[in-house]
């Protein structure tokens, strides 16, 4: 029992070649055996060393030979499950199935003015009850749906962020990694007896540093899975070219596999795909380009033919509103995510890149996700759906279908029926109001926030993530990290419903 997720009943898209994927491949394994990657992390480079790779601890340079990498992508797991607090809401992660997580933002924005500010503590849970309720939405990845909420240190944002998520919603959970906050949350999935997937983080180009790769080391002593995230900007962290951001990226995303898998064989483990390129104007990611389009369904197909589930980071328009440009870069991306066989994506509620996010944006997107997902699951073929025997019986005009109980059975759920679309004709649209879908999704948002109650946590599980949360608040503390007048203002701030202090 699970989340059923959208299952791509159609072939998959392939834009690259037999000859394309292996050049690709072999172009991978050359980099990381010849100019290898950078690790800053001592025990990495031990273990690295004694599984064959050739590590020079003055650079932190790790060269892989080909054979241990190959040998460690068979033994990632293609498929894998994921516990969720309601059983309901389990994951099997990989296969021909498309999970969508919402796309977080730094900052909420303001409705009138569309100017960004940070989030409060009830802005914080409100935007998590609404991403519960999303029957398109699958699991939340990190940070979402904000960074954080006023009134809480940063050493502490990420897990204030998951005390918020697991209090306020029953969904699967990724979490992040900053200064060891992975130990306390692995702490908090085993207290719920929940799995979360968690992040090594690579910093392009070919780089990770020590959090990133204690992070590793933790999660995969834990048993939980871990996605191993890359980053690159095409013409600035990668090459310019789609084939060089691409090589570099799996350069990045394997060696974290390779790590992981010497930790630990089996490990679950995710690749994440957020390459962009960099805007030459500006020198800021260029969000919502098309060829970012490529980029994904070239790694999604890469991924396929090694057998590792994807995340699909790039789940960020350039618009700063919910608009016309806003829906067609999401759709576009969402769609070729779903196409090319990718595993997972973000695109509820992201509004500009990473910086803002809101819940009416994400009561929007749930709509592309559910479209995305009909079209995925394909059409039926067989005697009933034929129909022959019907259109026999009905004949030509004036003959009609509408009255027959094949009508009844089958019209919902062949088509996909947006929330909060306008589908009225032009009388009923002038008659009620002339309402825009940013209207009805302003309706069904008030609607969620009066309605839904998320499954609570038992008074057991509270005292649980409230101790481990004063563990890490002590510990932060004690590293010098949140001064007396910052532990202050911030147990203030936890006493007041919108996490302000007062």
């Amino acid at each position: 029992m699970g989340t059923k997720g959208f299952v791509r009943n159609i072939p998959p898209l392939n834009i690259l070649g037999a000859e394309d994927i292996e050049s690709v491949h072999r172009g991978m394994l050359e980099v990381l055996w010849t100019t290898g990657v950078r690790m800053e992390h001592e025990r990495s480079l031990k273990l690295l060393e004694s599984a064959g790779c050739k590590v020079d601890y003055e650079q932190r340079r790790v060269r892989m030979p080909p054979a241990l990498v190959e040998e460690c992508i068979r033994r990632a797991p293609s498929s894998f499950p994921l516990r969720a607090r309601d059983p309901s809401r389990n994951l099997m992660m990989g296969g021909n199935t498309l999970y969508f997580a919402p796309a977080p933002g730094q900052h909420t924005v303001d409705l009138d003015t569309w100017e960004p500010r940070s989030p409060t503590r009830k802005e914080y849970c409100d935007g998590v009850r609404v991403l519960d309720y999303l029957p398109s939405l699958h699991f939340f990845t990190t940070y979402t749906p904000y960074f954080g909420f006023t009134g809480v240190p940063p050493c502490m944002a990420m897990l204030e962020s998951l005390a918020a998520r697991v209090r306020n919603s029953s969904k699967c959970v990724v979490v992040g990694h900053s200064d060891g906050s992975e130990q306390f949350a692995i702490q908090i999935a085993q207290a719920l007896d929940i799995e979360v997937i968690g992040t090594c983080t690579a910093a392009p180009p070919l780089t990770f540093f020590e959090d990133a790769l204690e992070s590793a080391f933790h999660l995969a002593e834990a048993g939980m899975a871990v996605r191993i995230t890359g980053a690159p900007v095409m013409g600035a962290s990668a090459p310019a070219t789609l084939a060089g951001s691409l090589v570099s990226n799996l350069v990045e995303v394997i060696s974290g596999v390779v790590l992981v898998q010497t930790i630990r064989p089996g490990t679950r483990v995710m690749v994440l795909d957020f390459a962009m390129p960099m805007n030459m104007s500006t020198g800021a990611p260029a969000f919502g380009n098309i060829a970012v389009c490529l980029h994904i369904a070239a790694f999604n197909q890469i991924f396929r033919h090694y057998g590792i589930p994807t995340y699909n980071a790039d789940g960020y328009p350039g618009s700063k509103r919910p608009d016309f440009q806003s829906a067609y870069e999401k759709s576009f991306r969402a769609i070729i995510t779903g196409l090319s066989g990718g595993s997972s994506r973000p695109l509820h509620g992201g509004i500009y890149g990473e910086l803002s996010h809101h819940p009416l944006q994400a009561v929007l997107d749930d709509d592309i996700a559910g479209m995305v997902g009909r079209f995925l699951e394909g059409m039926t073929v067989n005697d009933e759906t034929l129909a022959l025997d019907l259109i026999e019986q009905v004949g030509p005009v004036p003959g009609h279908f509408l009255s027959s109980p094949h009508t009844r059975k089958w019209w919902r759920s062949e088509q996909y029926l947006p929330h909060v679309a306008d589908r009225l004709t032009y009388p009923e649209w002038l008659a009620s109001g002339k309402k825009s879908c940013l209207d009805y999704a302003r309706e069904r948002l008030e609607e969620i926030l009066e309605t839904h109650r998320p499954t609570p946590l038992s008074a057991a599980q509270e005292a649980d993530v409230e101790r481990i949360l004063e563990d890490a608040r002590q510990h932060y503390s004690r590293a010098g990290q949140i001064s007396s007048a910052e532990m202050q203002s911030y147990r203030a701030s936890l006493q007041t419903p919108d996490g302000t202090s007062v």
